[in-house]
């Protein structure tokens, strides 16, 4: 890895602005700089103050346009469902059977899982995100490729082979046993090996059989340092279909509680139509929920409670997650951008500070990885974005009348793309770089 120094802009987040004030959460410095060795950050801050320790002979690169800000964090996307974003006219459960079922089956193939395992990864650069929590299919080869792919680049990837034995097509199913033992040998496999992170990951209570959550859960309990995804409570005949299939339960949460699966490891997809009893026992527990606006949005779930979920009283850990494909976009910009409308809809104004939040700290924080990344600060990965203000000519005409740092960052949410991602590094080295090959 080589030595760097990054100057530009910097902005990033430190604390939860939901629940601190924005002073206390938000560092920026107009002229910063970043210096990286061995691809972690080993000091940042004001360049004056920072320039007389520049080694000599280092590389210094110049954003004088630009910002740095830690990628983006995705808390919950779908690498075997790239092929089917946008697909036309169906809610949760009939989308699952339409496009994503048939799809995924698709990933027993090797050949087609290393394919779209290596777009999938690109095209998460190409956004400015660096690390992210993604589910595989039910093949475990479809982890290997992911991981392959990932590491190759050497991003700070979760992933885990999607446990579904019921209530799908047989070409997709698994069995309880199977899906353990496949689990164990991919956590011997890949976990902790060089940034890459398995997670247990059981589809959701409706493709899965008592006995399989059992076996998720003696997996959580058996690898300590593993973590967990899954969903819950995305739409409200899924939510009728779990009453359904579990009628011992008091509700949707406690299926999952009642098999171990809800502890400070475990990250849950969507959460629309939790109760308040739920959210209560989400904080009880510390598990965290993945916020998926422009899936939520696409497939007609719902509208989720920004401010409920994050209430002080009792508040949840929340990530933002793109879903592909059921979302439809792999940018965290436009995914901040329809979390905003979102809560408008219910309300709620989010700041511009707790929306890069979400994107950035939250995310990592949500899925137990914000010691090593989601901020710029000493000791972190050097995982960083460059950022255009100005990519496209409305953006800088936008720049042009911004008053404050704050209405920039809001109007980059709302009106920028991956085209204002000027370039992207993992661990200090560059891996994307705006209409170049890097």
């Amino acid at each position: 890895m080589t030595d760097l120094a990054l100057r530009g802009a910097t902005y990033t987040l430190v604390n939860d602005p939901f629940l601190n004030a924005a002073e206390d959460c938000v560092v920026y410095q107009s002229d910063g700089l970043i210096l990286i060795r061995d691809g972690r950050i080993s000091a940042v801050g004001d360049y004056a103050g920072l320039k007389d320790q520049l080694p000599e002979g280092i590389e210094t690169r110049h954003y004088p346009d630009a910002l740095l800000l830690p990628g983006f964090v995705d808390a919950h996307i779908h690498y075997p469902q790239v092929e089917i974003i946008g697909s036309y006219g169906a809610q949760l459960l009939e989308w699952l059977n339409k496009y994503t079922f048939p799809t995924e089956a698709g990933f027993n193939d090797p050949a087609r899982a290393r394919k779209i395992a290596e777009f999938f990864i690109a095209e998460l650069l190409r956004n400015g995100t660096t690390s992210a929590s993604v589910f595989c299919s039910s093949a475990p080869l479809s982890v290997d490729a992911i991981f392959e792919a990932a590491g190759a680049r050497n991003m700070l990837i979760l992933a885990g082979k999607m446990m579904m034995d019921s209530r799908a097509p047989a070409n997709i199913l698994d069995t309880p046993r199977t899906s353990y033992d496949d689990s164990k040998a991919l956590i011997e496999r890949w976990h902790k090996r060089g940034r890459r992170l398995y997670t247990v990951t059981p589809r959701f209570a409706l493709t899965s059989s008592p006995q399989q959550l059992e076996l998720a859960g003696a997996l959580m309990r058996e690898h300590s340092d593993v973590r967990l995804q899954s969903h819950i409570s995305e739409n409200l005949a899924e939510v009728a279909r779990a009453a359904e299939l579990y009628p011992a339960r008091k509700h949707y949460t406690d299926i999952y509680d009642h098999y171990g699966l809800l502890d400070e490891r475990a990250i849950y997809g969507h959460g629309i139509h939790l109760s308040e009893e739920e959210l209560r026992r989400f904080h009880e527990t510390g598990a965290k929920i993945a916020h998926c606006p422009t899936s939520n949005f696409f497939i007609g779930s719902g509208l989720f409670n920004i401010a409920a979920t994050k209430d002080q009283a009792r508040p949840v850990a929340v990530g933002l997650g793109t879903d592909v494909g059921g979302g439809t976009s792999f940018s965290m910009l436009q995914t901040m951008s329809e979390a905003y409308k979102m809560a408008q809809l219910r309300g709620i104004s989010v700041t511009a500070a707790q929306s890069w939040y979400l994107a950035t700290l939250g995310s990592a924080e949500a899925l137990g990885i914000a010691d090593r990344v989601g901020k710029l600060g000493a000791g972190y990965a050097a995982d960083i974005i460059v950022l255009d203000p100005r990519a496209t000519p409305l953006l800088a005409l936008r720049a042009d009348v911004a008053e404050t740092l704050d209405e920039l960052l809001f109007a980059l949410m709302i009106c920028a793309d991956d085209r204002a991602i000027q370039a992207t590094y993992v661990a200090g080295e560059l891996v994307h770089e705006r209409d170049s090959n890097a």
